[in-house]
């Protein structure tokens, strides 16, 4: 009976122990997982940090930005402390996320490569007491310089509704760069000359920015330091056209069916002017959708200087309407819309062929709302062209044409009243006045010119 009691006495002692010992003495370490904005060290930055523990628990998370013999504590947190006789009753913390500031220009750091230390331990009795140990640490850069920007053009004259060139010099790599037009962003690319340091960037002015819009260079590098550069530049006024335009039941009755609108022809049914209704709808809701999607398209550029010598206009045609044109529309004599016509059109002998305007590469051919068939072509560094109305497109996206090569024919898909080409150029996201592409002085004497001037300079 003794040896029956001792052995119940032992089991109710041991057994706990044992389990006890296996459980304290595990030897799983805490799973840390980092997640970094970025490895410059910008403002605002913040490290995700999620630490793990599910076997005794988390006991401690220390954080510190190391360089050399300095260290800057971030976070030190610790967790409830568990002991043997709070071990069933302690809740033990498994799981924590954390969002923790690195503020490395409060530090007195200097620039140059810092460590982000992370030690996370837990609850374990192994090394005496100390827990399971998990040690992460990731470089990171600390940069407190803006890049350095040099204009290398001079002189930059430039119209209301048109285009511009400058070409500058960056002393840092993986800066994003370009030029600042009012609150348009355009952006900049090595490629055209040997110097991969050395970038050009397109510009423009739309239609609304006269004398007085303010215009320099950017630069911000992969920590957050900007710069700024200004460069000497004249810009000249210019006068667009007014017209206007009547539009006719004919004109409804010929063109409106072109167009589904969707859910919203319901609405256009119960209307007094049926038609009418849906003309407005598609001149407002219509038209600007249809712009933004266009002028998006030619952020798909290349770094090439793809086309040569002045653009080529339709051979033999007439212009229909001008570039900045502010047209009004008149129903039975009352003003019922407006809009800003940005290109020119040009009427030929229907059907006519339409050639590129110069060498590209076509990065749109389909069907978009008020511009019909529509072709562009990408020529470099965000400069492209546009047809739209035509009755044809041979061409498909990824395809080089050159100089002339047939991409369709004229027509009046869209909202074309007539068979014509409505052409557009476009700089990066804005419509630019063709007249000035079509010119071979002013491609000389705005672009060619200085890009030739910067080919024979040599940069130490």
């Amino acid at each position: 009976m003794k040896k029956v009691f001792l052995l119940v006495i032992c089991a109710v002692i041991l057994v706990p122990l044992v389990w006890l010992l296996i459980y304290k003495y595990e030897g799983a370490a805490p799973q840390v997982d980092v997640e970094m904005p970025s490895l410059y060290l910008k403002e605002g930055y913040e490290l995700s940090l999620k630490i793990t523990d599910t076997q005794t628990g988390l006991r401690d998370v220390r954080v510190s930005l190391v360089q050399q013999q300095s260290e800057k504590i971030l976070l030190e947190k610790s967790y409830p402390f568990i002991s043997v006789l709070t071990l069933l009753a302690a809740e033990k913390k498994q799981e924590d996320q954390l969002l923790i500031p690195v503020e490395a220009r409060k530090y007195g750091m200097n620039d140059g490569e810092a460590l982000i230390r992370i030690q996370v331990s837990d609850q374990a009795w192994r090394g005496w007491n100390k827990g399971n140990v998990t040690l992460v640490e990731k470089k990171v850069v600390i940069d407190s310089n803006p890049p350095q920007i040099q204009v290398l053009t001079q002189r930059h004259n430039v119209e209301r509704g048109g285009s511009g060139l400058v070409i500058y010099r960056l002393f840092e790599e993986d800066v994003k760069s370009g030029v600042m037009v009012g609150e348009r962003f355009f952006p900049g690319h090595s490629g055209m000359f040997e110097k991969k340091d050395i970038f050009a960037a397109f510009f423009a002015l739309d239609h609304t920015q006269g004398p007085g819009t303010r215009m320099w260079v950017t630069a911000e590098d992969m920590a957050g330091n900007t710069a700024k550069r200004g460069f000497h530049h004249y810009i000249r006024d210019h006068d667009f056209r007014a017209d206007v335009l009547n539009i006719s039941d004919q004109f409804l009755e010929f063109k409106m069916p072109d167009f589904n609108l969707g859910e919203k022809e319901a609405r256009f049914a119960s209307a007094p002017n049926p038609l009418l209704e849906k003309f407005l709808e598609i001149n407002t809701t219509l038209r600007k959708a249809n712009v933004e999607k266009v002028l998006q398209v030619p952020a798909d550029t290349t770094n090439q200087l793809l086309w040569q010598g002045r653009f080529a206009r339709l051979p033999g045609s007439a212009t229909r309407a001008q570039f900045g044109d502010r047209r009004t529309y008149k129903y039975k004599g009352k003003e019922i819309s407006s809009s800003f016509h940005m290109g020119i059109d040009l009427a030929s002998t229907a059907h006519a062929g339409i050639g590129a305007a110069n060498t590209g590469r076509v990065i749109m051919a389909e069907a978009v709302g008020i511009f019909g068939n529509t072709v562009i072509i990408d020529h470099g560094f965000g400069l492209a062209s546009l047809y739209s109305h035509l009755s044809s497109m041979v061409v498909s996206p990824g395809d080089m044409v050159q100089k002339g090569d047939i991409i369709g024919n004229t027509g009046l898909t869209g909202l074309a009243g007539g068979d014509h080409l409505h052409f557009s150029m476009i700089v990066h996201n804005v419509f630019v006045n063709p007249l000035e592409w079509w010119d071979p002085t002013w491609i000389k004497n705005n672009i060619t010119s200085k890009i030739d001037e910067i080919k024979v300079q040599s940069f130490n």
